[in-house]
């Protein structure tokens, strides 16, 4: 099972957005997507979660088309993380971690969703957080608290269903220490069998965590595949407009 998208456009007023995407997501993969400020990465993404509705092209999630499934059931395979998200009441970090719960069939209260609750809240080393109000909470705080979220939704129990995770920037503003605990959560959740789709700008970062990069500029798709066969130093610099070498020894990128 996988995602297929399958020649996407999306355009706001004759201004195109999306140019002709196709690409392929599929479960224990990451896939990054890279590319400059404005190259259509969220937009695509908020394409793949059903959040807008591309002018041409199909998104095909395990056999369906998206615009067939239902939004209940879309939340059930797929979550998401945005960039930013604004949460205007200032509820406790519980309570935001609790609105990516989505059995229906399973009342809150029990063991379970408790035992859930307690094991992200674990895992993405917040556990001490969870009485504190989010407002009080620093940005890279709140972006820890997202992510706990995100990962709640996705933590279902159709175990035969294959599932997708978004993530846009996830480890902006992020020391290094969240940043690594986001990154080694992310690739956990993948050879766990989740489809993984990822924005990202730093491009080291991208070349050593992905399984397959997608390259993106003005929209259009300029590169895709292996994190080796992506990383030219050709490409990247016309893409960035600005000089990129790519140290293959070492698997880094210079830009200067």
């Amino acid at each position: 099972m996988t995602i297929e998208v399958d020649r996407v456009s999306y355009e706001i007023n004759n201004f195109s957005i999306l140019r002709d995407i196709s690409l392929e997501i599929r479960g224990g993969e990451i896939l990054s997507i890279i590319g400059p400020n404005g190259s259509g990465k969220s937009t695509l993404m908020k394409v793949l979660a059903g959040d807008v509705i591309p002018s041409s092209g199909s998104v095909i999630i395990n056999g369906k088309n998206l615009n067939d499934i239902e939004i209940s059931s879309r939340a059930i395979v797929r979550s998401m993380m945005s960039q930013t998200q604004n949460i205007v009441y200032d509820f406790d970090v519980k309570e935001i971690i609790e609105m990516g719960w989505i059995e229906s069939s399973i009342d809150k209260p029990n063991g379970h969703f408790e035992k859930t609750i307690k094991f992200i809240s674990n895992e993405c080393g917040i556990d001490h957080l969870l009485k504190r109000k989010f407002n009080s909470l620093s940005g890279g705080e709140q972006r820890m608290v997202h992510f706990a979220r995100t990962l709640l939704q996705s933590n279902g129990l159709q175990e035969n269903l294959q599932k997708y995770i978004f993530f846009d920037e996830p480890t902006a503003n992020l020391d290094i220490k969240r940043e690594l605990n986001i990154l080694n959560v992310i690739r956990k959740r993948a050879k766990e069998g989740y489809g993984i789709f990822i924005v990202l700008h730093d491009l080291n970062l991208a070349y050593n965590f992905s399984d397959r990069i997608v390259l993106i500029k003005n929209g259009k798709i300029s590169k895709m595949g292996d994190p080796n066969d992506v990383f030219n130093d050709e490409i990247l610099s016309e893409i960035y407009e600005v000089p990129v070498y790519f140290d293959k020894d070492i698997g880094r990128i210079r830009y200067y």
